[in-house]
């Protein structure tokens, strides 16, 4: 059996141990930071070992050797090595947040001190923001390579969940991930297609309703009635259809369509559930509701 690897990179203070230790617990040997100039003998130790599963993950920590990754990348599944790579990203606002919460160092910020501090504070800020996006910069290669997981708004246990949804997934074709969301509270940074659904017919408005969700039956026949309700899904599955295929023969594993409406309990969760419903007899998918896990 071919050695399965998880390669766990991203944004600092994005969930990289959690990620990990989600693994762990689902059964993957786990090594945290590895160099990546020792990733290839690492793994070829692993398979001489009769390893199975593992669990690398690789940060800015690394920063000089970062760009050797996406040609060990290749160079391992040239070796018959199941490689899959995924990304923690959370938005900017967010890590300096959780930074300035557990008074944590950013492993790119300068030592050197700024002239003229009129407000340290202020200044600290504005160095950790551009440490963060210099990590980003740094890291956007292996972003575009490895499936892209939002943390920004989910809890740890919420990331667990995702990470071991994703390893039920087979490896050998293109997985769909539809996922519902909350506009008012931000748009998944791990998206790849967003289709905005607050023009349609609002539940909310309905007292009988409001309480309940897209899952719900009375809400599912109250959204059938209406027709931009059925011509909004209608396009949707029209779009896709032409451009999943091109996408699969480009070599994605997975791809990303989140649905937005104001809330993320009525019509965004209907349209996930009908869309998971439809493309599941054709593509493995996976459903998120990113507001409704969260409760």
């Amino acid at each position: 059996m071919p050695l399965e690897v998880i390669l766990i990179t991203g944004m600092s203070g994005s969930g990289k141990s959690v990620a990990l230790h989600a693994l762990e617990d689902a059964g993957y040997y786990c090594v945290d930071n590895l160099p990546p100039e020792l990733l290839l003998p690492f793994v070829e130790l692993e398979q001489k070992s009769g390893a199975q599963r593992v669990a690398i993950a690789v940060d800015v920590r690394s920063a000089t050797s970062l760009p050797l990754v996406p040609a060990q990348l290749k160079e391992l599944r040239s070796r018959d090595v199941r490689v899959r790579p995924l990304f923690l990203d959370a938005t900017t606002d967010t890590l300096v947040r959780r930074f300035s919460e557990t008074r944590r160092r950013h492993p790119l910020s300068g030592n050197r001190p700024t002239a003229e501090q009129s407000d340290p504070a202020q200044d600290r800020q504005h160095a950790l923001v551009d440490a963060i996006e210099l990590e980003r910069e740094l890291l956007a290669d292996l972003r575009e390579q490895a499936h892209v997981i939002d943390t920004s708004v989910i809890r740890p246990t919420q990331l667990q969940a995702h990470v071991k949804s994703l390893l039920s997934a087979p490896m050998s074709q293109l997985t769909l991930v539809f996922e519902s969301f909350a506009f008012k509270r931000g748009i998944p940074v791990d998206a790849d297609y967003v289709f905005d659904v607050r023009m349609l017919p609002n539940p909310h408005y309905e007292p009988t309703l409001r309480d309940l969700t897209g899952r719900d039956e009375p809400v599912i026949t109250f959204l059938r009635q209406h027709g931009d309700v059925e011509q909004m899904y209608s396009h949707i599955v029209l779009f896709l259809n032409r451009w999943l295929e091109p996408l699969a023969r480009d070599h994605r594993s997975y791809v990303t369509v989140a649905i937005g409406c104001t809330s993320g309990q009525h019509r965004s969760v209907y349209l996930v559930e009908q869309l998971a419903a439809a493309f599941g007899e054709r593509w493995i998918t996976l459903k998120r509701h990113r507001e409704l896990d969260a409760v």
